[in-house]
């Protein structure tokens, strides 16, 4: 766009706002640009803004638990309120409805557990990789260098192996 034709543009946000949207909230929302009206050029706004993830994500064990145990908790609240209901409403079904919330709390609470007593065996097993000095990683290094050293005379044993075959004698 030369100047000449930006000279001719409409200079504010509210003449190049169609008719209806108001000067405040053409230059607020972004959507109208300069000259907007009289060539058509919208720019949409995103409606979906990524953003970097602030922690990890969990370990597949864990998640899975936790999911588990939040559908047995909103069962279980689902639960007691309907029991809740019918003992207002003065049904027979009030008492098996509360004998049922009172088993279901018992296994909310267990399931709960398991998302700890999972989370806590995830960071025993594989260790807390969130500092870099920590035991899991060292660990991680030692075992590599054994492998490593291990290979490395494997293949320096079938090397000598290979040296001596098929000869009678060295002379």
């Amino acid at each position: 766009m030369d100047t000449e034709e930006r000279g001719g543009a409409a200079a504010s946000p509210a003449a190049a706002a169609p008719a209806g949207t108001s000067p405040a909230n053409a230059s607020r929302a972004g959507e109208w640009q300069g000259g907007g009206a009289r060539t058509g050029a919208r720019i949409p706004r995103q409606l979906w803004v990524e953003e970097p993830a602030i922690r990890r994500r969990m370990p597949d064990p864990v998640r899975t638990a936790a999911v588990r145990a939040v559908l047995i908790m909103s069962l279980t609240i689902i639960q007691a309120m309907v029991a809740f209901l019918c003992t207002l409403a003065g049904s027979w079904l009030a008492f098996p409805m509360v004998l049922s919330s009172v088993a279901g709390t018992v296994v909310a609470t267990w399931s709960v557990l398991d998302v700890w007593v999972t989370r806590q065996v995830w960071n025993q097993r594989n260790g807390v990789v969130s500092v870099p000095s920590s035991t899991a990683r060292r660990m991680r290094r030692e075992r590599r260098a054994a492998r490593r050293a291990a290979r490395s005379r494997a293949r320096g044993e079938a090397r000598i192996r290979r040296r001596g075959e098929g000869r009678l004698s060295r002379a």
